[in-house]
């Protein structure tokens, strides 16, 4: 299959989009998450626990809930990009994510799926849906 050049643009700028989302986490700068959804996009973190709504909701769920980590890494790769038409696309993306917590630096480690819904807006590609699915987490005891 040869690709096209606004095929091979779409491909570079999904994931672009998708690496600001992992920066914009582990940067704990919810605010850039504006520029990786979509205002009425539908994110699911309720697989580990976590919330299910809108972006605004989402943000307030990260700001509540990611100090309870002192490090975190997301660490995304293997996407897979399936063009449901020119202005959107089906993806799925595997993530590696420790994260430590506590004095004693306890890690966690989780093993999940992004599978996302994403659409061409004004401003590029933006997440209209988001669901993680859970692959493995373990807790390891800090030092």
């Amino acid at each position: 299959m040869t690709l096209t050049l606004q095929q091979i643009s779409d491909r570079i700028e999904i994931h672009d989009l998708l690496m600001r989302y992992s920066y914009a986490i582990d940067t704990r700068n919810f605010d850039a998450l504006d520029d990786v959804f979509t205002p009425d996009a539908h994110i699911d973190y309720s697989v580990f626990g976590g919330s299910v709504g809108n972006l605004a909701e989402t943000k307030q769920f990260l700001g509540e809930a990611m100090p309870m980590f002192s490090t975190l890494q997301h660490m995304v790769s293997g996407t897979t990009i399936t063009f449901t038409g020119d202005d959107s696309a089906d993806t799925k993306t595997q993530c590696h994510n420790p994260m430590t917590m506590g004095e004693d630096e306890t890690l966690m480690v989780c093993g999940l799926w992004y599978v996302d819904k994403l659409v061409r807006t004004a401003d590029g590609w933006r997440i209209k849906e988001r669901v993680e699915e859970k692959v493995y987490m373990r807790i390891f005891p800090g030092a």
